[in-house]
């Protein structure tokens, strides 16, 4: 009880000098900055790596099987019964389709896009693509489409309006013998994804319609498969790859996107250095203001001890007295990193170029085992580091003290 009166006299006594003052609010900033600094940043790589891969594995599935140098895919219902076979219960759904580069026009305004044909429930099954206006669902035998939202603005193109589309026959060169397709489509729906590359360049329409556009017949371009279990997405790869014959050529989201998921975790790489310069900081801090008290307060501690007072409990008082400026400033960092999340993830005010980042938003992730363990890990080394200037402020002479003043 002794230590802790004593310590909280220090702290709040009025009669303390202002130089006091500031150098504990400079120790308590400093640490909760280089705190709130660190959950931030790890808060927003986890929310990078969390929804690229949630949206990119929604919107093009876990693995796809496609054709070698774009190749058609032929035999659409035997290989389906066959992935199925292969993939049992870690099936969610199999999906067939059909994909191009097209021109999409719109009164004299012409746009490359990526034309992709799917079937009329292909959107019940896509988490994170959102229909902003018109129908949920391609109707079957008809020429309707599907289009992202930064496409429709580009072409100023509303719900109910009419499109031409032209596309190659066969990916050939346009000749006399091959002409290129051209058919007007309705748009029936605007979608979103938060991705540029889809909200930018991508168009659906039926599988059927496709089929006929780019002269495909029977034969497709690809399967997108959804598994219920992600853990086993390498060993169906690979019985799939060895399995189905030429020109099928299986791939997974992480290998399409490897850059991506690379350039996340080099992104991760300095964090090491990040948090050993918030160390630092904070190891300066905290012993410089420690030391300021211990140099202010040499005149207590020398009549602390011609009262008898041990170095134990002067220790523990100095001791204390870091403890107190690293909770205080842990305590400061969160409430400051959770209010800067909070911020942005009800209001969006930091906004990105979609063009660059794939999204337009900083998608920071609310995680409290990010918040629990870097206030444990920066609390634990204020406690440490206190404890230099608590071990001096115990070996300070009482006599030399008293004569000095």
């Amino acid at each position: 009880m002794f230590t802790f009166f004593v310590t909280k006299r220090f702290l709040f006594s009025k009669k303390d000098s202002k130089a006091f003052s500031f150098f504990s609010v400079i120790a308590i900033a400093g640490i909760a900055i280089g705190v709130a600094t660190l959950i931030i940043s790890i808060s927003v790589l986890q929310g990078f790596e969390k929804l690229l891969t949630e949206k990119l594995i929604n919107l093009d599935s876990h693995i796809q099987v496609v054709g070698f140098s774009n190749n058609q895919l032929p035999s659409v219902e035997r290989n389906t019964e066959y992935m199925k076979r292969v993939l049992g219960r870690n099936m969610e759904r199999i999906e067939p389709y059909i994909s191009s580069l097209a021109i999409i026009n719109k009164k004299g305004i012409n746009e490359g896009i990526t034309l992709k044909g799917v079937n009329p429930e292909y959107f019940k099954g896509l988490k994170d693509l959102r229909i902003l206006e018109g129908k949920k669902n391609l109707s079957a035998g008809k020429n309707e489409m599907i289009i992202g939202k930064t496409l429709a603005s580009k072409l100023f193109i509303k719900v109910g309006d009419k499109v031409n589309i032209f596309a190659l026959r066969n990916n050939e060169v346009p000749s006399a013998e091959n002409p290129p397709s051209i058919e007007k489509f309705e748009v029936a729906g605007i979608f979103e994804s938060g991705l540029a590359k889809y909200d930018n360049n991508f168009a659906y329409i039926n599988i059927s319609s496709a089929a006929t556009l780019f002269n495909f017949g029977e034969n497709i371009s690809g399967y997108e498969i959804k598994l219920n279990n992600i853990s086993a997405i390498d060993s169906l790869t690979y019985v799939l790859q060895e399995n189905l014959r030429y020109p099928h050529y299986v791939t997974t989201v992480f290998q399409i996107y490897r850059q991506i998921f690379t350039w996340i975790e080099l992104q991760k790489k300095p964090i090491p250095i990040v948090l050993a310069l918030i160390i630092i900081v904070a190891i300066f801090n905290i012993v410089s203001t420690l030391l300021m008290v211990v140099m202010e307060k040499t005149s207590a501690i020398g009549v602390f001890k011609s009262l008898g007072v041990s170095k134990r409990k002067i220790n523990m008082i100095f001791l204390q007295h870091g403890v107190f400026i690293g909770f205080i400033g842990v305590a400061a960092g969160n409430l400051f990193a959770f209010a800067l999340i909070w911020l942005q993830l009800n209001y969006s005010i930091i906004t990105l170029p979609a063009e660059i980042y794939f999204t337009s938003q900083v998608p920071l992730i609310f995680d409290p085992k990010i918040f629990m363990g870097i206030s444990i890990l920066s609390f634990i080394l204020a406690v440490i580091v206190a404890i230099l200037p608590s071990w001096i402020a115990s070996r300070i002479s009482a006599i030399s003290t008293l004569r000095f003043n």
